[in-house]
């Protein structure tokens, strides 16, 4: 209500505008509360709008969130990003409300309280104070006495002055009532208008964005009741399924793991089974195996990467483990390791071990021109060396080991099945095979194979040889000496099952070595004779030469040795041609471990290889010579390849003599550096004394052999630098490797460089 006051009454200071002043300023004073409250009450609306933007910001970060994880559904994120957007919007939009609502309310409505009303108050204090100025001036005037002419002319000029003073500040206090009564409704009108505008733009814009999305959120509604129906529908279906199983499950435990090998994931078999660790503990863990892409993998959680158990099925072989404690256990025998698992019924090992053959048999159906191209595209023929991922000196060497192996004769083929071009080996027999024969082997145990590639592994020197001095010739006179007369057919390529069971009878069983063949013809007295003679030429050598060192033997290791009394030409004569010149084979009806020791002395490889199929023990030893090893008697006829050969079939490189000296002490008196370099890369104790207290460096000093010297103390430093550093198993320092390597080599390849020894004792 607008309330004013007559300028015309001022001037008269009435009562009437006395009440008009009393009634003014009582609406300006209420005025002035209700805008401060309303003020108050802006700045309260604009901080909870503020804290509702945010709270609604976060809401809408979760939607966005929700979207990014529902990324895999299309529906789900297109329609939660396209909310967020439009809540984002939305929040903009209340943004824009509130800062309008701080210009038009809080702002406008609080410059006019603070300006406008402040001088009303101003003018009224005036006002009041010049009022009580003229009511004094006033007073005094009336109360002047007539007598006191002086005192009334003062109190008559400053009443004259004050009333002068009132009527001015008086009408300037009517005046800013007027202005202020006026000013009022503009201002509230203005900032309220201005306010609702605000809102009207907020709930405009919010109705173009959501008329926007109409359409739309329509058809996400339509789309949403055929969303109903189907889950609806799969609800139904996985009750029926879950029917079904539960069923299924009552039935049997069993019935739940199948394998399938055209599996369109490639998973052919997976499933819960125990696994035993190949540390000292033996714990068994149970782990998440699975048979796909031709590997057999396992996982302790479903996140971590698959640990390979096996690279390539064609390479393993698997078979049923009943030497163990536990129930429903089989072995998975691969080229590197042995895995051995336990399922928890038989019914289940029965499943796993049929899998894993099935599994290995499509891997040689679908690989096996693949292997054969690669096996192609490495072999010489093809004259590059720098494909496939093998790295160029590895090819090299691969390739000079493959090329060297098939010279000897028979090894073009497969030992076993005849196979063209085989490409893997068995080192402890020399013979070659087939990738499929060859898993078969890994599968019998190293006791019996020791299976190696021809292209992809690094062969050592004195292993090459070994292999160029056997072949499948040698050992198929040995071991097959009765598949004519038995009338058995050797198993074809890809006749595995054939293959498993022949090879089992040849080597394992050893059904086709014919053990009624005489080794020798002199009669057993004889032997006897001979074995004297030939024991004591050994001891007399083997003392001359610990006091001698100039004396000279003939070795192939680079040492001059006792008289050889076979000839290197005579290994692969034929039986009926084969000039009998050894003194030390002449016997009939030997037993098989004094066929061993006396054929390891005249390094004679192939009556070795027929010793140990007559069931030779490779550690036997023989009372009548000090308990000397065969090992020992390789080591004294000077041998590096025959060495090599017993100790790749089982020979134990620390077994000593009466006299406590072993292969190592034997190697180190004649000066054998490259038995030396090769009994010390085979773990020969080198701290090991005999019965006069010397250890092998002590002797190696005294004879002042300084290639020996320096291989036992490199060894040495660097069995002290592993178990310094507790790296026990490992290979140790690289330079003491390449130095062994270079040993080996000469010995291998060069063994004239090895002579300096003997050379430089002549001279004095």
């Amino acid at each position: 209500m607008k309330m004013t006051v007559d300028f015309e009454e001022c001037l008269k200071d009435s009562p009437r505008f006395r009440a008009a002043l009393e009634e003014v300023e009582g609406d300006v004073a209420e005025l002035e509360l209700k805008l401060d409250k309303l003020v108050k009450l802006c700045i309260v609306m604009i901080d909870t709008g503020k804290a509702f933007c945010v709270a609604n910001k976060q809401f809408m970060n979760g939607i966005r969130d929700l979207a990014q994880y529902s990324s895999n559904d299309a529906v789900v994120e297109t329609s939660l990003t396209k909310f967020s957007d439009s809540l984002q919007e939305m929040i903009n939009f209340h943004t824009i409300l509130f800062d309008q609502t701080q210009r038009s309310i809080k702002a406008q409505l609080q410059n006019f309280v603070k300006e406008d009303l402040r001088k009303f108050k101003d003018a009224k204090k005036q006002f009041e104070k010049v009022s009580e100025e003229k009511e004094n001036a006033l007073v005094k005037n009336a109360q002047v006495q007539r007598n006191k002419q002086h005192e009334v002319e003062e109190a008559t000029n400053i009443l004259t002055a004050t009333r002068k003073c009132f009527r001015h500040i008086a009408l300037d206090y009517v005046l800013q009532i007027n202005v202020l009564q006026s000013k009022r409704r503009s201002e509230i009108l203005k900032s309220m208008l201005s306010f609702m505008y605000a809102h009207l733009a907020f709930f405009h814009q919010g109705y173009d964005l959501f008329s926007e999305l109409g359409p739309y959120m329509k058809d996400l509604g339509a789309q949403l009741d055929r969303l109903v129906v189907d889950a609806a529908k799969e609800k139904r279906e996985m009750e029926q399924k879950h029917s079904t199983i539960q069923q299924k499950d009552f039935s049997s435990d069993d019935s739940k793991l199948e394998y399938n090998v055209d599996a369109a994931n490639g998973i052919v078999m997976e499933g819960y089974l125990f696994k035993r660790a190949s540390n000292a503990f033996k714990t068994w863990n149970r782990r998440w195996f699975s048979i796909q892409n031709n590997q057999l993998v396992y996982q302790k959680k479903f996140k971590d990467n698959p640990t390979v158990v096996v690279e390539d099925l064609r390479l393993c072989t698997v078979k049923h483990c009943e030497d163990i404690e536990r129930r429903f256990c089989f072995e998975v025998v691969s080229p590197t390791k042995s895995c051995m698992l336990q399922a928890d019924s038989e019914k289940l090992r029965q499943a796993w071990i049929k899998a894993v053959q099935t599994s290995i048999a499509t891997a040689y159906r679908e690989k096996g021109d693949e292997s054969e191209k690669l096996d192609k595209k490495s072999s010489p023929s093809t004259g590059s060396l720098d494909s496939g991922s093998e790295s160029k000196e590895k090819l090299l060497k691969g390739e000079s080991a493959l090329q060297r192996v098939q010279c000897i004769p028979g090894n073009a083929s497969c030992c076993d099945c005849g196979q063209a071009d085989p490409r893997w080996a068995s080192i402890n027999l020399g013979i070659t095979l087939c990738i499929e024969c060859s898993g078969i082997h890994r599968s019998l145990g190293v006791h019996f194979s020791k299976v190696r590639s021809l292209t992809l592994d690094t062969w050592e020197p004195e292993l090459l040889k070994l292999m160029c001095e056997l072949g499948n010739d040698v050992i198929n006179r040995v071991y097959e000496a009765k598949v004519e007369k038995m009338g058995i057919k050797k198993p074809q390529p890809g006749q595995r099952q054939e293959k498993e069971a022949y090879i089992k009878a040849k080597y394992v069983e050893r059904k086709f070595v014919d053990k009624q063949i005489s080794i020798a013809s002199s009669p057993p007295e004889q032997e006897k004779k001979i074995v004297s003679r030939g024991c004591e030429e050994k001891r007399l050598s083997i003392s001359k030469l610990g006091n001698d060192s100039g004396i000279q033997q003939s070795s192939d290791d680079g040492r001059d040795s006792l008289p050889s009394t076979v000839s290197a030409s005579s290994l692969y004569e034929p039986e009926g041609e084969r000039q009998d010149s050894s003194v030390y084979l002449d016997s009939k009806h030997l037993n098989p471990g004094l066929q061993l020791y006396r054929a390891s002395y005249e390094k004679n490889l192939p009556k070795m290889a027929e010793a140990l199929a007559h069931g030779a023990d490779v550690n036997w030893a023989n009372s009548e010579e000090s308990k000397a090893t065969p090992l020992i008697q390789a080591v004294l006829g000077g041998s590096l390849v025959t060495c090599e050969f017993l100790l790749q079939n089982g020979a134990n490189v620390n077994q000593r003599d009466v006299q406590g000296r072993g292969p190592l002490h034997h190697a180190t008196v004649l000066g054998h550096t490259g038995q030396v370099c090769l009994f010390l890369k085979r773990g020969a104790n080198q701290h090991a004394t005999d019965e006069e207290g010397k250890d092998p460096l002590s002797i190696a000093v005294e004879a002042a052999n300084a290639d020996i010297v320096t291989l036992l103390r490199l060894a040495r430093m660097n069995e002290e630098m592993r178990e310094s550093e507790g790296l026990y198993g490992q290979p140790g320092d690289e330079t003491y490797q390449d130095i062994f390597r270079d040993f080996s080599q000469m010995a291998s390849n060069n063994p004239e460089k090895l002579n300096r020894f003997q050379q430089d004792s002549q001279k004095f």
